[in-house]
């Protein structure tokens, strides 16, 4: 029973998963999509399909005040709309702040320069503590 984490952006999809027991959230290769275009819903249906997910967490970004914003509901609608299509659950996570901390994270584990600037890493890192806030935090399954 797999969870997804998703960190939906304009240019890239940072994307992590969750171990069966739903324990630990680990980075997938984050996916690259041409901004003003069509989300990748194929894609991430068929990466939970493979995953056999029971459930995918996105990121939601707020605004610092935390009021939603025109980019708030499109993550929105792309969450709803894979959800649908996986026939699973989906839960929206506040994102505020979490790239900041990806990018510290990633730069802290002593990476070369060049490894480190990669925003995919940094993506897949914001994805990882997405899924894995939800999953420290979420209530017990019986």
């Amino acid at each position: 029973m797999r969870v997804m984490g998703v960190d939906y952006g304009e240019v890239r999809v940072g994307l992590a998963m969750s171990d069966e027991t739903r324990t630990l959230a680990s980075p997938l290769p984050t996916l690259r999509r041409r901004r003003g275009k069509r989300a990748p819903l194929k894609a991430l249906q068929e990466l939970g399909e493979e995953h056999g997910v029971s459930a995918v967490v996105f990121g939601l970004p707020l605004e610092l005040s935390g009021e939603e914003s025109d980019w708030t509901r499109e993550v929105r609608s792309v969450g709803e709309a894979l959800a649908a299509r996986l026939e699973v659950p989906v839960h929206f996570v506040d994102e505020r702040m979490t790239s900041v901390r990806a990018e510290r994270a990633v730069r802290s584990i002593g990476l070369p320069k060049g490894k480190r600037e990669e925003k995919e890493r940094i993506d897949a890192a914001a994805a990882v503590l997405i899924l894995q806030g939800w999953l420290d935090h979420r209530e017990p399954v019986e």
